[in-house]
């Protein structure tokens, strides 16, 4: 290689590596970690699992009495008038009765055909659906930063690329410059070189922001709120998982795919709710029992005032006979309502398996496309080295080399945009299989 050549290239490098310099780098996992902490979306469902995980309790599902301690004073005032059988009338006014009650009181559900029981089955099983949900937000956080992460490296490779198209055109200007300046070249070919460095300076321009929002937007994802921070990733390659396989990926799939969990989940649930309505056609027992003291005061008759403490006690037995055909209508709906669970798992284990194929299919090709444009990007590159070396000799003109230039740089492209969509793929298969967790 040239003197040149070999100057411009350590310009190029010194000039990417300062510019990263200043960046604040991180591996995957640290974005991952960062994230797990700081995220909201992730909070809000981690706070919903709590929730759900509060109502598992006795006492909610209805196995515990309820217990109530309560007070009460109350008076009347009357005026009355008498009338005697001898013809005499008595009359009083303003009497006033007072009566001030103070008791415990206790009310136990003892039987209710199983209702209680299955109340807490179903309090369990959502509790796991909450832990699910929170599962199936977590994998959507790691994949998307995933898919951000990677979206970086192939935005800072592409500017890199960018970089040294625009020092090679610089490198071309200034060749053309001096040809003419001492007579030897026209100023057509300088200007012309001049319109070429403009252009992919204008292009460097816009990569820059291209670059600096695929930094803001992994900054959101991991609960950044310093958007102005600059952060970089430590890996500069897309290195791609070569060897998944679709047996494997669907066994998983089917064993471990959270939106399939979920949807099992939600069948459980429905059977349950059904349960609860059939309870309503068993008798029910009910005992309640109290102790109290009552304290009451009299402004006429012979007592002044009477104190009483003691307790009381009572079981109720019962069955419904009849409520209208309700019992009726909600298990017949409680058993569509099944049936429409057990054809919404149908449904997305029909919609995964598809998802599954196609992203398989495409995540093989694109594997292949790669082996042909690293053969490309090689050729295009040895292409670019004969060729710039002819045009500093003068035997290649700057049309000709311009247009072995943007070769060179559609070949780079071509391989950073296939190498990125099989890492989408790659990741898209993990979450599918519920492999996603192997990026932490």
């Amino acid at each position: 290689m040239k003197l040149h050549h070999l100057l411009l290239l350590n310009l190029i490098f010194l000039t990417c590596t300062t510019a990263l310099g200043q960046q604040e780098k991180f591996e995957l996992g640290e974005f991952i970690s960062k994230g797990l902490e700081n995220n909201y979306s992730l909070q809000i469902s981690r706070n919903n699992q709590e929730i759900l995980e509060n109502n598992v309790t006795l006492g909610n599902a209805g196995f515990l009495p309820v217990l109530d301690l309560s007070t009460r004073h109350s008076g009347n005032l009357t005026n009355t008038r008498q009338a005697f059988a001898d013809g005499a009338t008595e009359t009083a006014s303003g009497i006033l009765n007072t009566t001030t009650n103070a008791g415990l009181d206790l009310r136990w559900n003892i039987f209710s055909g199983f209702r209680v029981r299955t109340t807490y089955s179903r309090l369990e099983e959502l509790r796991s659906q909450g832990e699910l949900s929170t599962r199936l937000t977590l994998e959507r956080f790691i994949a998307q930063t995933a898919s951000e992460y990677y979206n970086l490296i192939q935005q800072n490779r592409q500017l890199n690329n960018l970089e040294y198209s625009v020092a090679l055109s610089r490198e071309m200007y200034r060749i053309d410059q001096e040809r003419y300046e001492i007579g030897s070249g026209s100023r057509l070919q300088m200007l012309q070189s001049r319109v070429f460095l403009n252009a992919d300076s204008s292009r460097l321009a816009r990569q820059h922001e291209v670059l600096r929002a695929s930094q803001i937007r992994l900054n959101e994802l991991i609960g950044e709120d310093d958007f102005h921070v600059l952060i970089g990733a430590t890996d500069t390659m897309i290195i791609v998982d070569k060897e998944l396989a679709y047996e494997e990926l669907h066994a998983s799939t089917l064993e471990h795919n959270t939106n399939l969990l979920i949807s099992s989940g939600n069948q459980l649930i429905s059977e349950l709710d059904k349960k609860i309505i059939e309870s309503r056609t068993y008798p029910f027992v009910n005992i309640n029992t109290g102790y109290g003291y009552t304290f009451n005061t009299f402004n006429t008759g012979t007592i002044q005032n009477r104190h009483s403490l003691g307790m009381n006690y009572g079981v109720t037995v019962g069955i419904n006979l009849f409520d209208g055909f309700n019992r009726r209508r909600e298990l017949a709906n409680a058993s569509i309502e099944i049936e429409n669970r057990e054809l919404s798992y149908q449904q997305i284990l029909q919609e995964i398996n598809a998802d599954l194929v196609t992203i398989f299919r495409a995540y093989e090709s694109n594997l292949r496309l790669l082996e042909m444009e690293y053969e490309n990007l090689e050729t295009a590159r040895e292409n670019m080295e004969i060729a710039f070396e002819r045009y500093r000799l003068g035997a290649l003109s700057g049309i000709e080399l311009r247009e072995i230039q943007v070769s060179l740089l559609e070949a780079e492209e071509r391989l950073l945009s296939i190498q990125y969509q099989t890492k989408l793929a790659e990741i898209s298969l993990l979450q599918i299989s519920g492999r996603i967790m192997e990026y932490i």
